[in-house]
């Protein structure tokens, strides 16, 4: 008696049975970013971010900022008009808490989820597509855009700023001011923090959208459980528990805002907010090539 081979049998090569297919070259990514572009959600979304800065200062103009209701206590938005940059720094302080939140979700969330459920997604498959390069160019594809979103807002509030308050220093509220170049610097490093902290956002809602047909429930998920984390975070009985919360962590952007640069706080959030982010984007590739794909 012959022993026999117990192991699974290798299948077919591939590029046998079709001559010239590379798994690498399926689902290119401009390819990816253009279908993502086209999508009318696209447009509405870097339309929003657009308007808020004009928002913003239609309301400046109308009321005018007012320390004097804080007892004298000085904040960013007391600021916004000293400078352009002062209202590109105000437009990210008013918007980074939920707005931006909102952007991250729907492109990470909508973009695996609005396949299946117009049962498209078995055809991308059988294209065939590998399920790993599937989501690697989709989530590559909805992070570029995610980037894109948190940046054209300080960017634009930048330009709209200067045109209506002129180019200037940044106007500390703890006093003092950073030359209108450093300031544009720490804005980038602000910004670029705002992004990292979002990862969390990104990793549940691309999860998510690896789990359901429903991109709402993906995308309305991942709102919903960040709105959750910062509820967590302001109940101080935690004590300490709260530092392991994104949202704990999620403001120290305005170290880069002070007179002297802080890197303390941000590191610490952007260590926490990379941890989660690695663990949900593994549970969606693991969970994603074990699915049965029916839609």
């Amino acid at each position: 008696m012959t022993a026999t081979a117990t192991g699974p049998r290798p299948g077919p090569d591939p590029e046998a049975l079709a001559p010239g297919y590379r798994p690498g070259r399926t689902l290119p990514l401009r390819v990816e970013a253009l279908r993502q572009w086209k999508r009318r959600r696209t447009l509405v979304m870097a339309g929003v971010l657009a308007a808020l800065p004009l928002v913003l200062i239609v309301a400046f103009a109308i009321g005018g900022p007012d320390a004097d209701d804080r007892g004298g206590r000085i904040t960013l938005i007391d600021t916004a008009t000293a400078s352009g940059a002062n209202f590109a720094a105000t437009c990210l302080f008013v918007s980074a808490g939920f707005l931006l939140v909102i952007p991250v979700a729907l492109f990470c969330g909508d973009t695996v989820a609005s396949e299946a459920g117009w049962s498209s997604l078995r055809y991308l498959l059988a294209a065939p597509v590998p399920r790993s390069r599937l989501l690697a160019a989709k989530l590559t594809v909805a992070l570029g855009y995610s980037a894109a979103a948190l940046f054209l807002l300080p960017l634009l509030a930048l330009a709209a700023g200067t045109a209506a308050y002129g180019w200037g220093p940044l106007q500390l509220p703890t006093g003092g001011s950073l030359p209108a170049g450093d300031a544009v610097l720490r804005l980038l490093i602000a910004t670029s923090f705002v992004l990292v902290s979002q990862l969390v956002t990104a990793g549940l809602a691309f999860w998510l959208s690896t789990r359901t047909d429903a991109p709402l429930g993906a995308v309305g998920g991942a709102v919903g459980l960040t709105i959750v984390g910062n509820v967590l975070d302001a109940v101080t009985a935690l004590g300490d528990w709260r530092d392991f919360l994104p949202a704990h962590w999620q403001f120290a952007w305005i170290d880069a805002l002070q007179p002297r640069l802080e890197w303390g706080g941000m590191a610490q959030g952007a260590a926490i907010s990379v941890t989660y982010a690695l663990v949900l984007f593994a549970l969606a590739f693991r969970g994603f090539a074990r699915k049965d794909i029916v839609s």
